[in-house]
């Protein structure tokens, strides 16, 4: 199993054994603000408080667009594990310290979806230029 994802300049891909882990999702994005109007289609309002705050504090990451890569990360990795897709009303959560975020499931699922993990952790970079962002379960 797996995870592809693509931007301009870049193209990554992760594979794993499903013996060793249940389901990878990744994207990278280019570092720089979300396009207008973009991220409030992404964004719930707990993470609007959380994003100013972290942004503050840390003002040379775009975290608009950390988040919404994040969000595809999670998304990737939800599909690959239940079948199931989730939308932008799925909070997402940063510890800005170490480059860690947690990601939870807000709604009730059903099926296998309704098995998986409520919260998901993964992992972010910001490095030439990109956002980065992986989980694996």
């Amino acid at each position: 199993m797996g995870s592809l994802t693509h931007c301009d300049g870049y193209r990554g891909a992760a594979v794993a054994s499903r013996e060793d882990v249940m389901s990878l999702g990744i994207d990278a994005e280019p570092h720089r603000p979300l396009p207008q109007g973009v991220l409030e289609a992404v964004m719930i309002a707990p993470e609007r408080s959380a994003l100013a705050v972290l942004a503050d504090s840390y003002p040379s990451v775009h975290w608009d667009r950390l988040l919404s890569s994040a969000k595809e990360s999670v998304f990737k990795s939800w599909f690959s594990m239940t079948g199931d897709r989730l939308g932008f009303d799925d909070e997402v959560e940063f510890e800005a310290e170490i480059p860690f975020f947690r990601a939870r499931v807000l709604r009730q699922r059903s099926g296998l979806a309704g098995k998986a993990p409520t919260a998901v952790g993964g992992r972010w970079l910001v490095c030439c230029g990109l956002v980065l962002t992986a989980v694996s379960l």
